[in-house]
């Protein structure tokens, strides 16, 4: 795809809890964990690194780092993870601040952005996940890490490797920040933005405690005390049934500042892809929210382009996002009942008058198309009624994993400029599944 959108990366790359960096080389530099697809666990046992110079092509670098390379784990002890790691730069040396489930954390370093990466050793006196640091403009480093009221700061060392354990602090707290983890700490004109993982929503579907869905922010004048809650730039609610946290990071390239996150799939926790959204700081320092969208960086999606199911950016319902064999983008929106819809936010419509969906359905049903909410159109859905390898047998809802998809269309008053999409799946069928669609205008004599 010739074009920016969301997720940012390959369908079948997981990779949440992004920090974002620009180097001196002008490229755009992703660090998160790696999500091992339809595993129920967070994260894997390896990182990767991934970059670009365009924000459409991106580049893996391979493995960066694993837990086979840390230095300081006791002989025989079991480490099922690496979690969310950042990246600094410092003369010449990147170092990578790592971390494994049990809180304890560690640094590597390479002549590279990407790695591979040398462990150094154990930090000393951190115990607590999510490791970030920021480099301040008189090259004092700071070290943040931790979760709920054990999130701290701390002055790094020259060597980045040690902190000052007289300077930790508490920056900030679940009573007045909602603090969860996640803490990610960026310096813009003069002062100190740290985002982190914000529960002040959804505390009515999580008996009465809330969800771990949204990235907030707090400002200070000081990189370790003073933070002013601001509010939530972008919560990622309804991008899976059952999603529960959030962890990114912001960085400025090119000159427009966006906001990295990550969005659940497979109907989990887990599995998580990297997302992206262009934020605006308004002249008095503040953040607007952001809605989740479908097209990412680049504003709007072409609407006459094929587009596949899974970029849908919010769901109701039991729909998901989930791999399906016969998929032509290895993901598809599966698990589809009838009342669920995926909406794509944002498409850019030319007078487009016919939509052509790909998709299978277990009974009897139909798509119904709406622009902005307003219903422009509804497609009948063709069931399917045999297997692909009987030939005769009827489909059930559990073959209808295997089964094959088919394409129908349907015309609708033509659509001009940057829209959202809403597909509405009504009627009488067990599940469906949605793999792609596009828009065209049709030919007028």
């Amino acid at each position: 795809m010739n074009y920016p959108h969301n997720p940012i990366l390959p369908p079948e790359i997981f990779v949440p809890d992004a920090e974002a960096h620009v180097w001196e080389d002008g490229r755009l530099y992703i660090y998160g964990s790696f999500d091992i697809e339809g595993r129920e666990g967070y994260c894997s046992d390896c990182y990767h690194v991934y970059s670009t110079d365009n924000l459409v092509d991106w580049v893996d670098h391979g493995v960066s780092f694993t837990v086979a390379d840390i230095r300081w784990i006791g002989e025989g002890e079991a480490v099922p993870a690496l979690y969310a790691p950042d990246c600094a730069y410092r003369d010449g040396v990147y170092y990578l601040y790592y971390c494994i489930p049990d809180g304890r954390c560690g640094v590597a370093k390479s002549d590279k952005p990407y790695g591979p990466f040398t462990d150094v050793g154990q930090i000393r006196g951190v115990q607590g996940i999510d490791p970030a640091v920021l480099i301040d403009d008189d090259g004092q480093a700071y070290l943040y890490w931790g979760q709920f009221d054990w999130v701290r700061v701390a002055k790094l060392k020259a060597n980045m490797v040690e902190i000052e354990p007289e300077t930790a602090v508490q920056p900030l707290s679940v009573a007045e920040h909602e603090f969860h983890e996640g803490a990610s700490v960026k310096k813009i004109n003069g002062r100190y933005y740290f985002l982190f993982t914000d529960t002040h929503r959804h505390a009515e579907l999580n008996n009465g405690t809330g969800m771990a869905t949204c990235l907030g922010y707090a400002v200070s004048d000081s990189p370790m005390h003073g933070f002013v809650y601001k509010g939530v730039i972008i919560d990622n609610h309804g991008c899976d049934p059952h999603t529960w946290n959030d962890h990114g990071s912001m960085e400025c390239f090119h000159g427009q500042w966006y906001i990295f996150y990550h969005r659940s799939t497979h109907a989990g926790v887990f599995s998580r892809h990297v997302c992206m959204e262009p934020i605006a700081i308004e002249a008095d320092g503040t953040i607007a929210e952001v809605p989740m969208t479908s097209s990412g960086a680049g504003g709007a999606l072409p609407a006459n382009a094929c587009l596949p199911a899974h970029w849908a950016c919010c769901l109701s319902g039991h729909a998901r996002i989930a791999g399906d064999p016969n998929s032509a983008h290895h993901l598809a929106l599966c698990a589809i009942h009838p009342g669920d819809t995926a909406t794509y936010r944002y498409l850019d419509f030319n007078g487009e008058d016919e939509l052509t969906l790909t998709l299978r359905t277990s009974g009897n049903g139909s798509v119904e198309i709406l622009v902005d909410g307003e219903l422009v159109a509804s497609a009948a859905m063709p069931a399917l009624e045999t297997h692909p390898a009987s030939g005769a047998e009827p489909a059930s809802g559990a073959e209808l994993a295997s089964g094959i998809f088919t394409t129908v269309t349907v015309h609708h008053a033509a659509v001009q400029g940057r829209r959202s999409v809403t597909l509405r799946f009504v009627g009488d069928f067990e599940s469906a599944a949605l793999d792609e669609f596009t828009f065209s205008q049709t030919a007028h004599e």
